[in-house]
């Protein structure tokens, strides 16, 4: 069922509810009016009937004065009267009124619930009785009159209805209209197409869904535009490594598998010869390119995959990254401090927290001539994010340092798990970089990561 169909549906709804409810008020209002109607129209007939038989002992012609009392009665809506006994019987009933509407149902007068009343008056002349008046209620005419007005208020109700029913199907379209192009703006949305914006008048409620609609497409149309720019970079990344690859493959390890082919070829050439007491030049000739052919290998490996990170964890991927400058830098002293709880954080925040720190370390030993680099792992106890800080004392960077392709991809790694990356001068003197990574990795849109660069 539509929304309009549905509004009217209740709406009809509300109005038979209003409507039983109004028409048990009113039944409970006509049963106290009737039955107050009733005992008002008895009173009058008890006085009326009281005070003619006081007089009846002054009366020429009693019999004939009690039949004109009778028929004095005639006429009346609420009360029949009768005489019994005496020489003759006489009696009247109420007049009964013409119904508009039908006559009265017996469920309705179940509901009025007023039972008739009777009042007797015997009447005597000296000793003798001429018969006894009888007065009793009939409330029919009052309950056909409630029914009358209840019916017409009902079928009043009916043609509003009738008439108000169609306007308002009417007009309930006109205002769900604004949602219909919200609707069809979803779908386009839905098909890809971010440019669509809605920019209709409308109230104040609908306006705020309009808005919040144009601010969604406005946003998935800067995230389309930075998927689709970092889709670009990727595979241009992706075919820089290759040639990078195929490069190293090319020039260092081409030109040793070709020189153990020669060796072997002299090997052999040797064995044939029988001049077995030269053959320790080409082995030994053999087994230098085939080490110097492992060393390339690994060192391809290492850029693909940090070398022991998955295989030992991250404070031993650490550990190795500083041994390894260690060795190169024996004058700088390095202190290195993993938390236990951030020795294996998952692959994905393993991986970014090397790079920092590899990246870190680089920059350290050759631009700042540090005497110390401190590295920290550990974990914010507020936030329960990832926190990694490398510093050092050494000389600092410019005020205003140009980005370069270090913090760049430091900044894209750190944001694209929705974490934050600081560095500035210390104030001591030296350089510090900050990553604070949430402990659940979440995605994050390229603009806003960018925006958090800028």
């Amino acid at each position: 069922m539509s929304l309009r169909f549905r509004l009217i549906a209740l709406m009809i709804m509300a109005l038979a509810i209003g409507l039983a409810f109004g028409g048990a008020v009113t039944v409970l209002n006509a049963s106290r009016s009737v039955r107050t109607e009733m005992r008002s129209a008895l009173l009058v007939g008890q006085q009326t009937v009281e005070n003619f038989v006081r007089g009846i002992d002054a009366s020429a012609d009693p019999q004939r004065d009690l039949d004109r009392l009778v028929e004095a009665f005639a006429g009346n809506r609420h009360l029949r009267i009768s005489l019994i006994g005496g020489s003759a019987r006489a009696e009247v009933q109420p007049v009964d009124d013409r119904p508009p509407f039908g006559a009265v149902p017996r469920w309705f007068t179940r509901w009025i619930g007023v039972r008739r009343q009777s009042y007797s008056v015997p009447v005597t002349i000296g000793g003798r009785a001429l018969g006894t008046l009888v007065i009793e209620t009939d409330p029919r005419n009052e309950i056909l009159e409630v029914w009358d007005e209840l019916s017409g208020s009902v079928l009043v109700l009916i043609v509003f209805a009738g008439a108000t029913i169609p306007l308002i199907y009417l007009l309930i379209g006109r205002a769900l209209r604004p949602l219909r192009r919200l609707a069809a703006a979803m779908e386009q949305v839905g098909r890809g197409d971010y440019a669509i914006r809605v920019g209709d008048r409308l109230t104040p409620e609908l306006a705020r869904l309009r808005d919040s609609f144009n601010l969604m497409a406005a946003r998935l149309a800067a995230t389309d535009a930075d998927n689709r720019r970092l889709h670009e970079q990727l595979l241009t990344l992706q075919e820089e490594e290759r040639n990078d690859i195929a490069r190293d493959l090319h020039d260092e390890i081409g030109p040793f598998l070709f020189a153990i082919n020669v060796d072997i070829a002299n090997l052999t050439r040797l064995l044939s010869a029988g001049r077995d007491d030269d053959l320790i030049a080409p082995v030994q000739s053999i087994a230098e390119a085939a080490r110097y052919l492992q060393r390339q290998v690994r060192g391809m490996l290492g850029r693909l995959r940090p070398i022991g990170l998955a295989e030992f964890g991250l404070a031993e991927a650490i550990g190795g990254l500083v041994e390894f400058w260690r060795r190169r830098y024996p004058e700088i002293e390095y202190r290195a401090t993993i938390a236990p709880g951030c020795a294996m954080l998952g692959d994905q925040i393993d991986t970014v927290v090397y790079r920092v720190v590899q990246e870190c370390l680089s920059n350290a030993v050759r631009h700042s001539r540090p005497r110390l680099i401190t590295v920290s792992v550990d974990r914010d106890r507020q936030l329960g994010d990832i926190v990694v800080e490398v510093a050092d004392d050494g000389s600092g960077v410019a005020a205003e340092p140009a980005l370069g392709y270090g913090l760049i991809g430091m900044e894209e790694r750190v944001s694209a798990l929705g974490g934050r990356l600081r560095f500035a001068n210390r104030p001591g003197g030296g350089f510090s970089v900050s990553a604070a990574l949430p402990a659940a990795p979440r995605a994050v849109p390229a603009a806003a990561a960018m925006e958090r660069a800028r």
